[in-house]
């Protein structure tokens, strides 16, 4: 028997009826300056919820584990982050979705990633359209992945830019949207593929994402065909 594909999610948490499909789960919060660690709380923010909900769309049996960074304001840290990488790469996840940017370059984080990928997982982390670098997307070997508005659901792009190398889906109209959510749909793809293709390299899968992009290159907005 083919064992599923195991997905890791950094983010707010999930909903109560995402938590009762979960194979794993644990919360990383500050205290006092102190790392801590315990239970899934509610998803306040309700960011963690929708980033779930979109990756699961794609993909239709994966093995899931939340690993709970940020609190209600929608702060984090990267000890939390970086606490929530090394957890998940315990818990044997093949695949990690960040649907986060951290704006400085730590190295308690960088190390974290490399343990991550050391340990044969791939990190596919958000990325956003303009702007400065971000963390973890910026690492090397992080998939980064923006919105691209060209895309319909289940397709994706192969941009290749400065800021990403795929784009996907932004989100549903009325809803949640942007890089976090495109993250999360290309995250799930990519399970989906996986799971099809058990025992591929991770070339071997971005070389079929960059083979099957319905969009190649960047959007070219302001340009007109005469």
């Amino acid at each position: 028997m083919v064992s599923k594909v195991r997905v890791g999610v950094i983010d707010s948490g999930c909903s109560a009826l995402q938590g009762a499909r979960l194979d794993g789960a644990r919360r990383f919060w500050l205290e006092q300056g102190m790392l801590c660690e315990g239970e899934l709380q509610a998803d306040a923010l309700g960011h963690g919820s929708a980033v779930l909900a979109r990756l699961l769309s794609q993909v239709d049996d994966v093995s899931v584990s939340i690993a709970q960074v940020f609190d209600s304001r929608g702060a984090t840290s990267v000890l939390q982050v970086s606490a929530a990488l090394l957890w998940l790469v315990e818990q044997g996840v093949d695949v990690i979705n960040l649907s986060l940017g951290l704006t400085q370059d730590r190295p308690v984080l960088r190390q974290a990633c490399a343990q991550a990928q050391a340990a044969g997982v791939l990190l596919c982390a958000s990325s956003p359209a303009r702007g400065g670098p971000v963390y973890p997307a910026s690492y090397p070997g992080v998939v980064r992945i923006t919105g691209d508005a060209r895309c319909a659901n289940g397709q994706w792009s192969w941009l290749n830019t400065a800021q990403a190398e795929f784009g996907a889906a932004v989100g549903e109209q009325g809803g949640p949207a942007g890089a976090s959510l495109a993250c999360a749909a290309l995250s799930g793809q990519m399970c989906s593929w996986l799971q099809a293709h058990r025992g591929a390299s991770h070339e071997q899968l971005l070389g079929y994402l960059r083979d099957n992009a319905t969009f190649v290159g960047p959007e070219r907005r302001g340009v007109e065909h005469v």
